[in-house]
């Protein structure tokens, strides 16, 4: 009897060469996941549009130390005593390995660890299990999904408070609205660093002018959006004109992970054409806020050793 022909998964994540993860939808490839020990952290970068333009950017565009901004990328200014947000502190966030990766119709997804160094012990502070997953919409719109578990394997750590950390998007120069023509705003409409600067929001939008592949200027956006299970929700939001956003985690308290305990963070990131639908944020984050976490257990299944499932 002859075999099905194989049909290839809309959604898929392969592992590329020099230390990168591509995410595709319909065989475009849109995010690259960078690993290499070689960077302060990991983060991703590209992250492609629907007019096919990256839409973030590797460092400030005026403000050589910043350069320690990279695409969409994880990192917090004091845990413990330790920087883990600037280049050149002598600590390090390091993937240890990848866990699984899953090709379907309906999403990708990719399992990480990661550590962190603090350029003292050769034991990490804490640990990261990162789970990426990438869901496509329509008129080429995706999300990008990430849930996160810090863990301490030795001590309680402090994650002392700032307004720096856990996640953050650096955006192209366009979209921004001091180097660009970008306008940031929030889930109340409100419009400007100076009127969200440490305000709470459920999420932040940054969209702005890009140009498409066939060279016309179209207009395209990043909402980031925060989890009502996330502490300190609504987080209180650290933006800037220009051209970053990130929510505070622990903005105005500090937050303890003992030994064996864990923190769990979910966020995730609609990458979108046009400027920012509240309606339709308004139903993104709805989805989001009633669906289940994920998380990455050791599998039966056969050639797979680890397994990314929802959780129960």
């Amino acid at each position: 009897m002859d075999r099905h022909p194989y049909k290839i998964p809309r959604c898929q994540v392969v592992p590329e060469s020099d230390f990168q993860t591509s995410f595709s939808i319909d065989g475009r490839k849109l995010i690259h996941w960078n690993f290499g020990h070689h960077y302060p952290r990991p983060f991703f970068h590209p992250v492609i549009g629907p007019s096919g333009a990256n839409l973030v950017r590797m460092g400030h565009p005026g403000a050589p130390n910043h350069d320690h901004h990279s695409g969409i990328w994880f990192a917090h200014n004091m845990v413990e005593e330790f920087n883990f947000w600037a280049n050149q502190a002598g600590t390090q966030i390091r993937q240890r390995q990848w866990l699984d990766y899953i090709d379907s119709d309906e999403y990708a997804a990719a399992a990480f660890i990661l550590d962190y160094y603090d350029g003292h012990d050769e034991s990490p502070l804490l640990t990261q299990t990162t789970i990426s997953i990438i869901h496509p919409l329509e008129k080429n719109e995706y999300i990008l999904e990430l849930n996160m578990v810090l863990e301490s394997p030795s001590i309680p750590v402090t994650l002392h408070r700032t307004n720096f950390g856990v996640v953050a998007v650096r955006v192209c120069a366009t979209i921004s609205e001091h180097f660009g023509g970008g306008t940031l705003m929030n889930d109340l409409g409100v419009k400007s660093e100076s009127n969200l600067f440490g305000k709470p929001s459920t999420y932040m939008d940054y969209s702005g002018p890009v140009r498409d592949t066939s060279g016309d200027t179209v207009i395209n956006g990043l909402t980031l959006f925060d989890h009502p299970s996330n502490p300190n929700f609504p987080a209180k939001w650290h933006v800037r004109e220009d051209g970053w956003m990130g929510p505070s985690l622990n903005r105005d308290d500090a937050i303890v992970i003992n030994k064996g305990a864990s923190l769990e963070l979910r966020y995730q990131v609609h990458v979108h054409a046009g400027a920012l639908d509240p309606d339709k944020a308004v139903s993104i984050h709805r989805r989001f806020k009633d669906s289940k976490s994920w998380i990455v257990k050791r599998s039966s299944m056969k050639h797979r050793e680890w397994e990314i499932q929802k959780a129960d």
